[in-house]
């Protein structure tokens, strides 16, 4: 079906003449429209067509149900480029290198659904060598407490009501990592609440918890809610268990939540957590991959002015940080022009 579009559009473009014709088309890959990835990939994909008459790349975004997905469509030569979250990158170059992939791992994902989607193994067809590209926006460990909870730091959630989402979700998974980080168990707090994302607004502003721990992208419409409503407190996620994660696993990095993103939270929030990254193949043209980056770096101000969530990016961050397979030769040429390798 991928061919049978590509070849009409391919016509189409043939048919108006010149330069047009002789465009190669590259196919991104993103994750439901509701998230944060679809609107950043088009972002990416707006920019990259700008600048088509320096590189002659159509770039053209496309929906999916997120990092697995993702996943599998590149290695079949579906897609060209793909969004996957940090963990994800981390563990599909584990898979390629022989390591067995932990169990948890089609669990993981953001919880606005840009993460994983589904339950089985990722990446179980045709053999094919994965590189990073860039990373773009955080999607950080948020807390956030009632403020009659006198919640202030992660340690004061230990006797507290906390929702971490239902058994088996991606937020579930997420707090499960952090708690079993901290050294505790189920019954350090008064109680642990098991609410989807859309109940624990109602339930925080209404008393019935004190707090909620999720991995979401920012800003976001559920914090916003809370903040709006009640005046909910956003609480950093630092100290030694989150430090030990840090150095334990590539996949996470720091992360802040600029002050004002949210009403009567006028102070900076820092915490950690995943990141959404490129990735391709390595087979992808080096010279394919040097246009896009180039596209995107140079005209940086304009990527971050697409999204709010797009805002705080940094280039060297964008290099570094969450990026654990090794860089495509295409990107890695354009960074060394920089300076930045």
């Amino acid at each position: 079906m991928r061919s049978v579009f590509l070849l009409v559009l391919f016509l189409g473009l043939a048919a108006g003449g010149g330069a047009r014709g002789a465009e190669r088309i590259v196919v991104l890959g993103t994750a439901p429209v509701a998230g944060v990835y679809y609107p950043a990939g088009g972002a990416l994909c707006r920019l990259v067509n700008q600048a088509r008459q320096d590189h002659g790349l159509r770039c053209l975004v496309e929906s999916t149900a997120g990092s697995e997905d993702n996943l599998r469509r590149l290695r079949a030569g579906e897609l060209d480029l793909a969004l996957l979250q940090s963990d994800w990158q981390y563990y599909a170059g584990q898979r390629d290198a022989g390591a067995k992939p932990r169990e948890s791992e089609a669990k993981e994902g953001e919880a606005a659904g840009d993460g994983a989607a589904g339950d089985g193994a990722a990446g179980d067809g045709a053999s094919m060598a994965l590189r990073a590209v860039l990373s773009l926006h955080a999607q950080p460990f948020t807390l956030l407490a009632s403020p009659e909870s006198d919640i202030a730091k992660l340690e004061d959630l230990k006797g507290k009501r906390i929702n971490l989402g239902p058994a088996g979700s991606v937020q579930r998974a997420a707090g499960e990592v952090l708690v079993e980080a901290l050294g505790w168990q189920k019954k350090d707090f008064a109680e642990v609440a098991q609410m989807a994302a859309a109940e624990q607004v109602e339930a925080l502003c209404g008393g019935r918890i004190d707090a909620f721990l999720m991995p979401i992208s920012h800003p976001n419409g559920l914090i916003g809610a809370a903040t709006d409503r009640c005046r909910a407190r956003l609480v950093p996620v630092e100290g030694r268990a989150v430090d030990v994660l840090l150095a334990t696993w590539p996949f996470y990095s720091r992360a802040v939540i600029s002050g004002g993103t949210y009403l009567a939270n006028p102070e900076a929030v820092r915490t950690f957590g995943l990141r959404a990254t490129l990735v391709t193949s390595e087979k992808t043209p080096d010279e394919t991959v040097y246009g896009i980056v180039k596209s995107l770096f140079e005209q940086i101000d304009a990527f971050r002015a697409q999204h709010p969530a797009l805002a705080g990016l940094e280039p060297s961050g964008m290099v570094s940080q969450g990026n654990s397979l090794a860089l495509h030769e295409g990107a890695l040429r354009y960074y060394r022009e920089r300076g930045w390798k």
